[in-house]
């Protein structure tokens, strides 16, 4: 049965990062279009913006802590790995892939864009532009960190942004994070295969409580033994996949390091197949309980039935705002205190900024298995309420 469960997992994963980092694309394209005939104001609004931001830093050279902290919990097109002391940025770029109806499509590095620079007509956004909204009425929207193309003399091109289908941190991460999976998952199915009933070892040893612990605590308890099997593929996908990109945000060196969970899209999309599983699975007690509550007189059905149809969306979004609020304080703490040393500008506290770093780590590390356990818990919970047995329902 594990090694069914470990295969079906694997199955599951390659949809849900799938699903996940065409929701990132989508994050990177909500722009809304705009009329051709605003460009220059809108393009002129977009370098006012822009150099009041570099003169600002030409006047003030102030270590700016919220900046630098919003700048590496956000998704971006590369890794930056450190500013020298002449001002030299060392990154590690990653593919950029637009599509213009103006132009086609364009692949290339986003080292060809960095730091003011513009490639084929494509820079990076800064502050805000002006955009046209469906009433003709002109509304603020923010660019920082999206794509625009631009003709020669520094206008928008057509009437919106390219479509952005580029690598970006988050994504190139939740690739590494799908190959660690596959190499664990395959191996250890390849273990219960030679061993069989065996004791286990290795690697197959070290995961084999994280699956009995995700089947016996959570899945039986909260769907039931009859039930439960045709769902375990699912909830140890969503239990690792979470778990692996918890743990993998902690360390702070490239390739790892990118804030996956706490990126609002992905918990979207995870908390959405929780929404499609569980409804699709509900059965007929579960849709009567929502739509003919028993018990419940009628004039009130005009009460509790939108409540019980608005309780079906809340549980999920529920499950996306934990997910997500959680990682990222962590993460927002966690380099709080290292700004600590550079907002004082003391090597003294480095000793307790580091002290409290590692015991935030240690903390981080509790938080990474709580939230995969919680998520998943409640994924499974959902999932048997929408199975109620019968005699359950009537009493």
């Amino acid at each position: 049965m594990t090694k069914k469960n470990i295969t079906g997992a694997f199955r599951v994963l390659l949809f849900s990062v799938l699903f996940s980092s065409i929701s990132l694309f989508a994050q990177h394209n909500n722009t809304s279009p705009q009329s051709e005939h605003h460009d220059s104001d809108i393009q002129h609004e977009m370098q006012s913006t822009k150099h009041g931001d570099e003169h600002a830093g030409e006047e003030s050279e102030e270590f700016n802590a919220s900046e630098v902290i919003l700048e590496h919990v956000k998704d971006s097109h590369g890794w930056h790995i450190l500013t020298t002391k002449d001002g030299h940025h060392v990154n590690v770029p990653l593919p950029v892939i637009l599509f213009s109806k103006h132009s086609g499509f364009h692949i290339f590095m986003s080292s060809k864009i960095g730091h003011g620079h513009s490639y084929k007509g494509f820079e990076l956004g800064h502050g805000t532009i002006m955009i046209e909204n469906s009433k003709g009425e002109l509304t603020e929207k923010s660019v920082e960190g999206k794509i625009l193309e631009l003709d020669e003399e520094g206008n928008l091109v057509g009437a919106g942004l390219p479509l952005d289908f580029s690598i970006t941190k988050n994504v190139f991460m939740m690739f590494l994070a799908v190959l660690i999976l596959i190499i664990v998952f395959l191996s250890v199915a390849k273990s219960y295969k030679k061993r069989g009933v065996a004791a286990p070892g290795g690697l197959q040893g070290f995961l084999e409580p994280l699956i009995v612990f995700v089947e016996e605590d959570i899945a039986i308890p909260n769907i039931g033994e009859t039930k439960y099997a045709r769902y375990m593929p699912y909830l140890l996908t969503i239990f690792f996949f979470i778990l692996i990109h918890n743990l993998m945000g902690l360390i702070p060196f490239f390739p790892f390091g990118a804030n996956v969970t706490g990126n609002i899209a992905v918990t979207m999309v995870l908390a959405l197949f929780t929404l499609l599983i569980t409804n699709f699975s509900g059965n007929k007690a579960y849709w009567r309980h929502i739509f003919a509550p028993p018990g419940v007189p009628k004039l009130l059905l005009l009460i509790m039935v939108p409540v019980e149809l608005l309780g079906i969306l809340t549980k999920p979004f529920a499950l996306m705002v934990r997910l997500f609020a959680n990682i990222t304080a962590g993460h927002i703490i966690v380099l709080s205190l290292v700004s600590l040393i550079f907002f004082f500008k003391s090597v003294f506290m480095a000793v307790p900024s580091l002290v409290l770093v590692i015991f935030m780590d240690m903390i981080e590390i509790l938080v990474a298995f709580l939230q995969a356990y919680i998520f998943t818990l409640l994924s499974a919970l959902f999932i048997g309420l929408a199975m109620p047995e019968h005699e359950h329902v009537q009493a």
